[in-house]
């Protein structure tokens, strides 16, 4: 029965792979369940074994994209070496992972509030873990001795106006450029 099961489990894989494209492309707010099925080249009801409705899919689809993004972005972080690299490789990768957002992705997210929670919570998450690598530079005598916890808020504060739209409306930056600049700024803040 294990072939089945795998078989299964690489096809859910393949079709959240499918959607996430299309929705990253595109948005998903214009799309109906039946679109969503023709553009996947699937029945409807192989979406529903996905997920029981269109929001609860595109909440599926987003949390597989951060997930993605996530073990993208620590892959390259652990080939990396030194604080000041990780921390800019770090932030340059989730700016690169959400690169591949169109803007019509981005509002629909922001505008479907079980999606914006998925969002919000990878930010705080990455907040969180920008900190560890502060922390890590600080105690190796890399970073001087800032206050890691205050300068993963300061980070955090600035994710959250990325994640928001603050930064594109205020600077035109779209969110992979701000994070490219918030990783130089933040690495050069805090090199000993």
């Amino acid at each position: 029965m294990e072939p089945r099961s795998s078989f299964a489990t690489a096809r859910r894989t393949e079709l959240f792979d499918a959607l996430v494209e299309l929705f990253l492309a595109e948005g998903f707010a214009h799309l109906t369940l039946d679109a969503i099925a023709a553009r996947l080249k699937c029945s409807k009801s192989t979406l529903y074994t996905l997920a029981g409705s269109k929001e609860q899919l595109v909440t599926a689809a987003t949390v597989h994209f951060f997930k993605r993004a996530t073990e993208r972005v620590e892959k390259r972080v652990a080939a990396t070496t030194g604080p000041r690299e990780r921390i800019a490789a770090y932030l340059t990768e989730v700016g690169e992972a959400l690169g591949v957002a169109s803007e019509k992705f981005l509002a629909d997210m922001d505008a479907l509030a079980p999606a914006r929670a998925v969002y919000e919570r990878n930010t705080r998450i990455a907040a969180r873990r920008v900190q560890e690598l502060i922390t890590d530079g600080v105690a190796s005598g890399d970073f001087r001795r800032v206050h890691a916890a205050f300068a993963a808020d300061l980070a955090a504060t600035m994710m959250v106006r990325i994640q928001q739209g603050g930064v594109r409306a205020d600077t035109g930056l779209d969110d992979a450029s701000a994070y490219r600049e918030l990783a130089s700024i933040l690495t050069a803040g805090v090199s000993a």
